[in-house]
């Protein structure tokens, strides 16, 4: 199963702080632990929301174009790892492994997040498209 470890922004992430060559060093450690384990699919760190945009549907006849920045930080992203795992037990003993990610003397918070599989829309889809199609949608390869 696949989940995402979600990085929450703080102020300094929001401010575009660089990290720290000690906190560079750590998490390429981190880093190089999930793919030597073989559970690392993806992870990248992302640019302050100022750079960012959001796009609004309300029910308008077009959606409508919010520029970052954003204001509430603690709700932002500053960045996410997908990991391929057995169980959330297991996704949860990889987030505390992981360096304080905003610093290795600063509070950080990792979510984490189940993906949803091809499975999980067995009964919902639409004619013609298999769960084989599907999965390989997900997975990002051709159809």
């Amino acid at each position: 199963m696949r989940f995402m470890m979600i990085v929450k922004a703080n102020a300094d992430s929001e401010a575009g702080a660089k990290a720290s060559p000690a906190l560079v060093e750590a998490m390429g450690r981190f880093n190089e632990q999930m793919v030597k384990a073989g559970i690392l699919l993806d992870g990248v760190g992302l640019r302050p929301s100022r750079d960012g945009a959001r796009v609004l549907f309300d029910g308008r006849a077009k959606p409508q174009v919010i520029d970052g920045p954003f204001a509430e930080t603690k709700e932002l992203v500053a960045g996410f790892w997908l990991i391929d795992v057995k169980s959330k037990e297991e996704a949860i003993e990889w987030a505390k492994r992981c360096p304080s990610p905003h610093g290795l003397d600063k509070q950080g918070v990792i979510e984490l997040r189940r993906v949803y599989e091809a499975h999980d829309f067995a009964e919902i889809l639409p004619d013609g498209v298999t769960q084989e199609q599907l999965a390989r949608l997900n997975a990002g390869t051709k159809v």
